[in-house]
């Protein structure tokens, strides 16, 4: 039903602290993606699609809550699930990725993974849209862009590439998430962004996060409050 990429950054925060980041994005041709397909905490990122059961994906961020591994986490899941088989998950945690794409998903279904990130799609046109998607994080992975913005830039070359092949179905959505294990005053706005119906998702997202920046920025500024951006 959809197309979505999580990854994992480390950094160094302003006081010299190894932190780590964690981002999740997603985009489909249904409405409401965001309710069903993107989790995210300071422990990782897990994503849920094909025939969708979010509950999968608030117990995976339990597990990891836990301290289970993300491998061990999300294979849990599925040995319980007995409709692993038409699921697509996958996700980071803090020492390992996964990714699982299951032998019922529709036409085209797969997924690409990498040292600190996933990609995964189904019934989306081709390939290329989770080697495109995969290809534009990487490129930005160094970047001085916060995540939020080089997420939407990721799902949007898998979008041009094609993206969720069912054109019949006009109304779609799109979804962020972006976590720290930095403890901070205000978490930024636009980190935390949905776009539930419409038919732009990619330039709706994109409108909506950069509204949020600038009034992020406008509210931190009026009231002087510190802020470590998590980029």
């Amino acid at each position: 039903m959809t197309f979505s990429i999580c990854v994992r950054e480390r950094y160094t925060d302003d006081s010299g602290s190894g932190q780590i980041r964690y981002g999740v994005a997603a985009t489909a041709r249904i409405p409401g993606v965001g309710t069903v397909c993107p989790f995210a905490s300071v422990d990782g990122t897990v994503a849920i699609q094909s025939f969708a059961d979010s509950d999968l994906g608030r117990k995976g961020i339990a597990y990891l809550a836990d301290g289970l591994a993300i491998d061990d986490a999300l294979r849990s899941l599925l040995n319980a699930d007995d409709d692993r088989e038409t699921r697509q998950v996958h996700g980071v945690g803090a020492d390992g990725v996964f990714a699982f794409t299951g032998d019922e998903c529709r036409d085209w279904s797969g997924h690409v993974v990498g040292e600190n990130f996933t990609v995964a799609g189904n019934l989306v046109t081709d390939a290329g849209v989770v080697e495109d998607a995969a290809a534009a994080y990487e490129s930005s992975a160094h970047g001085d862009a916060p995540l939020a913005a080089r997420l939407i830039d990721a799902i949007a070359a898998g979008h041009d590439a094609g993206g969720d092949r069912r054109q019949n179905l006009s109304i779609q959505s799109a979804a962020l998430l972006v976590t720290t294990t930095k403890t901070e005053a205000v978490a930024p706005y636009y980190n935390d962004l949905r776009v539930d119906a419409t038919e732009t998702p990619i330039t709706s997202l994109r409108e909506t996060y950069e509204a949020a920046k600038r009034g992020y920025e406008a509210v931190t500024a009026k009231y002087a409050i510190g802020s470590d951006s998590t980029e």
